[in-house]
């Protein structure tokens, strides 16, 4: 097993990596090691482990359910690591837990503003958390980036500018916020190419299961909705069971499509279900 996921990259072939999020109460913590099992076994690159449930922060289950996946799966880590309303102190204790735990991939985030939040001296940018990462050494770092820009960003030129900066602060790679229109990535990866990011993308897909689901994705991530979408959605409006077929299909065939078209692999959010990511798996071996 490599200890880097930039080296990942070095070997000429597309990668497949998940993403799991920890449980929001430590009562269902057995689900996810339930899941890791499935999951495993169907050998992704790695598996990132997002900053606890819904962005709830929860940074010791993310450490540690990073490092069960190293340990306990011998499948790499990627273990995501927010910095807004943090301190110096409070983060530098956190790399060193990591480095206690053999951490040796953080995917560096800033995280969502708190409402009436002020920001602070150190970590107002995810760029701040990765010259800190980068200062500590030992580890490889990610970076998110947005397809369709960042929902803060009005700009896709200073976002691209954004990302250039992560790169020159550090950054390793980057993992892409979910989008349903491929055409979006295309678009987005030829424009940070000619504004000289070119550092690796990993393009995330995320499945379809349900309308409340969809309508979250719209008003927190600014995703937009292609006319495939729509039509499942209007097709299964009282059919969940089949909505969420289809929606693993289309996540599915993304997926395929992206890695026909040259993406340098595919992150697959698998919402903690192994046939969610069983069935993407097997769509791309065939």
């Amino acid at each position: 097993m490599s200890t880097y996921i930039k080296d990942f990259f070095k070997q000429g072939r597309p990668m497949i990596s998940f993403e799991v999020f920890p449980p929001k109460t430590d009562t269902d913590i057995a689900q996810i090691y339930n899941a890791l099992g499935g999951l495993a076994a169907l050998n992704p690159d790695f598996i990132s482990v997002t900053y606890g449930a819904g962005g709830g922060g929860n940074s010791s289950k993310t450490v540690e359910i990073a490092t069960a996946i190293q340990n306990d799966y011998n499948i790499c880590s990627l273990a995501h690591l927010t910095c807004i309303g943090a301190d110096r102190g409070s983060i530098q204790q956190l790399i060193s837990q990591m480095k206690d735990k053999g951490i040796k991939n953080v995917l560096a985030l800033r995280g969502d503003i708190p409402e009436g939040y002020t920001m602070g001296e150190y970590f107002r940018y995810a760029e701040d958390l990765i010259r800190e990462l980068k200062a500590a050494e030992g580890f490889c770092i990610g970076a998110a980036c947005y397809p369709e820009g960042h929902i803060e960003c009005d700009s896709l030129d200073f976002d691209t500018e954004c990302l250039r900066r992560k790169q020159e602060a550090g950054a390793d790679f980057l993992v892409t916020q979910l989008f349903f229109d491929n055409d979006y990535f295309y678009r987005f990866l030829d424009r940070v190419r000619s504004g000289g990011v070119n550092i690796p993308i990993l393009p995330g897909v995320m499945p379809i299961l349900s309308q409340k689901q969809i309508s979250r994705m719209i008003f927190t991530c600014g995703v937009s909705l292609p006319s495939g979408i729509i039509k499942l959605l209007h097709k299964y409006e009282k059919q969940p069971e089949d909505l969420r077929r289809a929606g693993i299909e289309y996540m599915a065939k993304q997926a395929e499509d992206l890695l026909a078209g040259g993406a340098d692999g595919v992150h697959l959010y698998t919402m903690n279900k192994q046939n969610i990511a069983a069935h993407c798996m097997d769509r791309l071996k065939k």
